[in-house]
């Protein structure tokens, strides 16, 4: 565990000790205690009909999170590792209790027995995971829902009023930047210490394919559009980068099954003559035909797993020579840009596992201060008060956000050098230092020393301004520690 961890497990445990004598304080303080023992909790958020559960499926590599629009939708439903499957209703009054676990067509089904979802606080679903084991996600309903109680309950579980948010990190679905997206970015974005900032917020251009109309080539302007929405200084300042995915493609990409394969060959070794005129739009592709080599209810059930860039991208892939299942699935995950995401998550959420834990829990701690003060809560105010500056971990995320949203201005040459030594590409000495992963200790050390140098000179430069001075400061700190870290 980071220093940092260290010493706010440390005031938690004191905050413990001083409010022994309140079951409420005690509890909360100890469940934000246990939080730094379990997987970093990532919740995905966004608008109904976003691709919410099927990214959620896609990342887990199985369909556990139910997709079409029935009850458990519009109820919080959290997934973790677990040693069996089980399914826990925890309602809003009474007791939890287990509901039936079951598959429909290998999909997970979950019933609420007749309890309506309003009633319901939410369900926690243990699943056999290895994607679970170091993330639980949180699949939430949709925000601006026809149903007010659906999209406030949402809201509430993502931007509690009086409390540090559940998730330690958010990916948020959109099918593109819409005014109602930006404004819920707003309104989750919060410059206190613990609540929603851009270094906890990932957007994600959900349902990427459908921007090209499913054209072979719908990605590749996907990506052009993410990137485009990357360098938009509003959305830079509210979350901390933008990723294409398409997610019904990573997710039967991740779940195929034989059947599909075979179906997906069949298309590709007939005449192009037959198959051609199918392809040109979802309607033509279940329409019955007498010279399609495959019935219409099987065609249906390809375009319902794979939509139609899928079906399309699947026939050329087995035309150009993938003709084994496995490479078939792979490419279709690759092409999907799930394999992007995955790496966002590990740079951006895992590598800042600490710091994002740590950020809730002051919060937490500070807000049974201000609820219960006692003549205990004075130091410990101003314990937290001390972490909270002398933390150079905080020094830099506030001062990222101060770059981004440009309340901090540099020369436009050295600004994307800072935020990357700041850590808003990862959090490694590599992605920190602009280098290659595979970058050797000898690499690092001698682009830390010419990065601490360049800061140096800058912070002692009569040509800058007192706030440049104190980010240079900030910077040479940071380069120093990079030093510090790397194996001599």
């Amino acid at each position: 565990m980071s220093s940092l961890g260290v010493a706010v497990r440390g005031v938690l445990r004191d905050g413990v000790e001083a409010y022994r004598d309140s079951p409420q304080a005690t509890a909360w303080l100890r469940q934000h205690l246990a939080r730094f023992e379990e997987p970093l909790r990532v919740a995905i958020a966004g608008k109904v009909k976003a691709g919410k559960s099927t990214l959620l499926n896609a990342l887990v590599g199985e369909e556990i999170a139910p997709t079409d629009a029935g009850e458990c939708t519009r109820v919080v439903t959290w997934y973790q590792d677990g040693p069996s499957p089980k399914v826990i209703m925890i309602p809003r009054e009474g007791r939890p209790r287990p509901l039936t676990v079951a598959r429909r067509d290998g999909a997970l089904t979950i019933d609420l027995g007749g309890t309506p979802a309003e009633r319901v606080d939410r369900l926690v679903v243990d699943w056999p995971s290895q994607s679970l084991r170091a993330t639980s996600l949180i699949d939430t309903p949709g925000i601006a829902s026809m149903s007010a109680d659906t999209s406030a309950r949402a809201g509430a579980f993502l931007v509690p009023e009086d409390a540090p948010a559940p998730a330690d990190a958010v990916l948020y679905l959109m099918r593109h930047l819409h005014v109602s997206d930006v404004r819920f970015l707003e309104s989750f974005h919060d410059q206190g210490v613990a609540k929603a900032a851009p270094v906890n917020t990932v957007a994600i251009l959900s349902r990427a394919d459908e921007i090209g109309v499913g054209r072979l080539d719908a990605m590749a302007s996907a990506r052009q559009i993410a990137g485009r929405y990357r360098r938009d200084d509003k959305l830079r300042s509210l979350c901390q980068t933008v990723v294409a995915v398409a997610g019904l493609l990573a997710q039967s990409g991740r779940t195929m099954r034989q059947a599909e394969f075979t179906a997906l060959s069949a298309l590709a070794k007939a005449e192009a003559s037959d198959t051609e005129p199918l392809l040109l739009s979802a309607d033509r592709f279940v329409r019955a035909s007498e010279t399609a080599p495959l019935d219409p209810e099987t065609r249906a059930a390809l375009l319902d797993r794979f939509g139609l860039f899928g079906v399309r991208l699947g026939i050329t892939l087995i035309r150009r020579g993938t003709d084994d299942p496995g490479a078939l699935s792979a490419e279709l995950v690759k092409r999907s840009g799930l394999d992007e995401l995955r790496t966002v998550l590990t740079t951006q959420f895992t590598e800042r596992r600490d710091l994002l834990k740590s950020r809730s829990a002051l919060l937490a701690l500070e807000l049974v201060l201000a609820r219960e003060p006692i003549p205990a809560s004075v130091p410990l105010a101003r314990e937290v008060e001390r972490i909270t500056a002398g933390a150079h971990e905080f020094t830099e995320l506030r001062l990222l956000t101060a770059l981004r949203t440009r309340v901090v201005t540099l020369p436009k040459d050295v600004r994307a050098e800072a935020e990357r030594l700041l850590g808003g590409d990862g959090g490694t000495p590599a992605a920190r230092l602009g280098l290659d992963p595979s970058a050797d200790p000898a690499q690092l050390r001698e682009a830390a020393l010419a990065a601490l140098g360049g800061w140096q000179r800058r912070a002692e430069s009569p040509l800058s301004d007192r706030s440049q001075v104190g980010t240079a400061r900030t910077l040479v700190r940071t380069c120093e520690g990079l030093l510090a870290s790397l194996p001599r």
